[in-house]
């Protein structure tokens, strides 16, 4: 059996800065005079929209990644690519919310790309993931 812990951890991390960027949306609005649900404004308000965004985005892609590499490979390893994905998200956070826009996006978006990918193409070509057969789930051949 694989520990979860770790990986439940680092879904804890992913859950706690998709609330501070949803967060510091909020606080721009209010800073801004950008009603809701009014997306454009000052473009120092459209950033912080940009970073809860891209954000959201790549947290979808990356949390049954996470999640696939941990139950069929290991969920320690699992854990340590999910903490650079966490460090690398708020430094391309901070990046963009200080930046003229686009100036740091692409490479935060290459990052979170390969590894989500790399993570994806292990996790399904794993000796585990080959082995996995359906038992007690009612899908015994007769």
């Amino acid at each position: 059996m694989h520990d979860f812990r770790w990986p439940a951890l680092i879904t804890l991390g992913v859950v706690v800065l998709l609330f501070a960027v949803a967060w510091n949306v909020g606080r721009a609005r209010g800073k801004y005079k950008v009603k809701a649900p009014a997306t454009t404004g000052d473009p120092a308000f459209e950033r912080a929209f940009r970073v809860q965004m891209n954000t959201l985005e790549s947290a979808v892609a990356f949390l049954p990644v996470l999640w696939l590499f941990a139950a069929f490979v290991s969920g320690l390893w699992s854990a340590a690519l999910g903490a650079v994905w966490l460090a690398a998200r708020c430094g391309m956070r901070s990046r963009i919310s200080r930046t003229r826009p686009g100036a740091a996006r692409l490479s935060g978006w290459r990052f979170s790309c390969s590894q989500c990918l790399g993570s994806a193409r292990r996790g399904a070509w794993s000796r585990h993931f080959c082995n996995v057969q359906l038992q007690g789930a009612g899908h015994e051949q007769h």
